[in-house]
């Protein structure tokens, strides 16, 4: 039996990193998963692997959206879960940030996530689950990722409204919020080796546990609040960071 027999879930960014992660796990765990992305390629290649079914979904697109649902209750019947893991990172201090970039930004990791509540709330079904992925920078501040941190606070924001709106149903709505996590979105154009080790030098100095996370990890985190090990836990964001928030130590 696993956590999830018998539970239809769409994951948002599922072709690669944290989303991959997820539904590989979800898959294993007995979920119907529906893969999320707009890497096409690469998320039919992940939904063959695991026997699951693949959309393409631009998160930013209310058509995309509406399509990805209706898929998911032609192949599947029903919808059960959602992980709104698809997001975007760019690197600018505030002050030489364009306003088209903060505007895209917005677009994917905010706008995406209202959507996913909205579109697949509606169409859930009563008991159940939403994940979204917010970020350690969702609770603090990160100079040089201004664009990334704000659009995270927010989806803490509609993370806490979503899980008060949707209790009546029994629909319960957390947050994951991973620190530094070794997936491709955290080492853009880079050589991926050397890339992991200087970012492993990096956060040695700063995550207590003395690592970067990994993208499995943070997969599980989110399998517990998507199954019923975390049945009376709603409305909660949830750090995953190596003890990075915990504080700064001296010695």
């Amino acid at each position: 039996m696993g956590k999830l027999d018998g539970r239809v879930v769409i994951i948002t960014g599922a072709a690669r990193g944290q989303g991959e992660q997820e539904a590989r796990l979800f898959a294993e765990e007995g979920a119907r998963v529906l893969v999320a992305d707009v890497r096409d390629e690469r998320g039919e290649a992940v939904a063959k692997e695991i026997g699951a079914r693949y959309v393409h979904l631009d998160v930013g697109r209310e058509d995309d959206w509406e399509a990805a649902v209706a898929l998911a209750g032609e192949a599947y019947g029903h919808i059960d879960g959602l992980v709104n893991n698809a997001g975007i990172l760019r690197f600018h201090s505030l002050l030489d940030t364009p306003l088209d970039e903060f505007m895209e930004v917005v677009r994917v990791n905010q706008v995406g996530c209202f959507l996913g509540i909205r579109t697949v709330g509606r169409a859930m079904a009563e008991g159940g689950t939403i994940v979204n992925t917010a970020s350690y920078t969702g609770l603090t501040g990160m100079a040089a990722v201004g664009a990334y941190a704000a659009t995270k606070h927010a989806i803490v924001g509609l993370t806490r409204v979503a899980a008060l709106e949707l209790a009546g149903r029994g629909i319960r709505v957390n947050a994951v919020c991973p620190g530094a996590v070794d997936t491709p979105m955290s080492r853009p154009g880079e050589d991926a080796e050397g890339a992991e080790a200087a970012l492993d030098g990096f956060y040695r100095k700063l995550v207590p546990l003395g690592r970067m996370g990994r993208a499995e990890e943070v997969a599980r985190l989110a399998l517990f609040l998507s199954c019923e090990d975390s049945s009376y836990i709603t409305g909660q964001p949830f750090v995953i960071d190596g003890g990075w928030l915990a504080g700064v130590s001296v010695v």
